[in-house]
């Protein structure tokens, strides 16, 4: 990678993840300002409830085109993968926020392939804020089916020793905290190495300047595009799975 200082172009891959303010707000000493990460999100969000808002206003009996593909992933989440973890009961209440997790993170990851985008699942602030969310979303389950007692209370064991508690609870406090950091840092990770590599071969094309060389990173991003559309679809299927799995354990915990 050439720098200034020779005289060569100076390749920055990871610019692409950085978060530059475009508008800076400071609230009581908190930073809300405005970043490429919150646009994208923005924009994420605009195009999936657009998408969804106009095959749902144009809904055909027998389905083409966007309606089905649509349609057609709706069923897959909630046949097989919200029904199959949570039961057709509380798969109805669930598979709303579950579905939107979905297609949100796919909608995010995939936008990152866009030239001159922001890869907003590529940013552990974005992560950590869906980790949080499912987190919140776990808790408020559990304490609402079980009552605040009744769910703390499914964190001890039947019939443990007094003098265990006081090294079962910190432990079973750290596994509560570690699922939705195991959530935030694997999408993060994986979204992120996918797209630093393709921006690797892409910086290759300009470092050259050779069209004999180029045909090699030019292969390369065309290869690791498809394969990151495959990462982002299982990505997305992992985290939203993995939220029904912690939101059914704590409806039925046992006790």
């Amino acid at each position: 990678m050439a720098s200034p200082s020779n005289g060569g172009p100076h390749i920055d891959p990871m610019h692409h993840f950085e978060l530059h303010p475009i508008m800076e707000l400071h609230l009581f000493g908190i930073d809300f300002s405005i970043t490429q990460a919150v646009v994208w999100i923005w924009i994420a969000a605009a195009l999936l409830i657009t998408v969804l808002t106009l095959v749902a206003k144009t809904l055909k009996h027998y389905p083409s085109g966007m309606q089905n593909f649509i349609e057609m992933i709706v069923e897959f989440l909630r046949n097989q993968l919200v029904n199959d973890v949570m039961g057709e009961k509380e798969g109805r209440t669930w598979f709303p926020f579950i579905a939107t997790l979905f297609l949100f993170i796919l909608t995010s990851s995939l936008l990152g392939l866009v030239p001159g985008s922001f890869t907003p699942t590529a940013n552990i602030n974005v992560t950590v804020a869906l980790a949080l969310v499912v987190f919140l979303a776990v808790q408020g389950v559990g304490v609402r089916k079980h009552g605040l007692v009744g769910y703390l209370k499914g964190f001890v064991p039947h019939g443990i020793p007094l003098w265990v508690l006081p090294l079962l609870l910190p432990i079973e406090f750290i596994s509560q905290l570690a699922k939705p950091l195991s959530l935030a840092i694997r999408l993060f990770a994986n979204m992120l190495v996918g797209h630093v590599v393709i921006l690797v071969f892409l910086s290759m094309i300009i470092l050259f300047k050779s069209f004999a060389v180029a045909v090699f990173p030019i292969a390369g991003v065309v290869v690791m595009s498809a394969f990151e559309i495959f990462v982002a679809s299982i990505q997305a299927f992992i985290f939203a799975i993995l939220t029904a799995n912690y939101i059914s354990d704590a409806i039925h915990q046992a006790h």
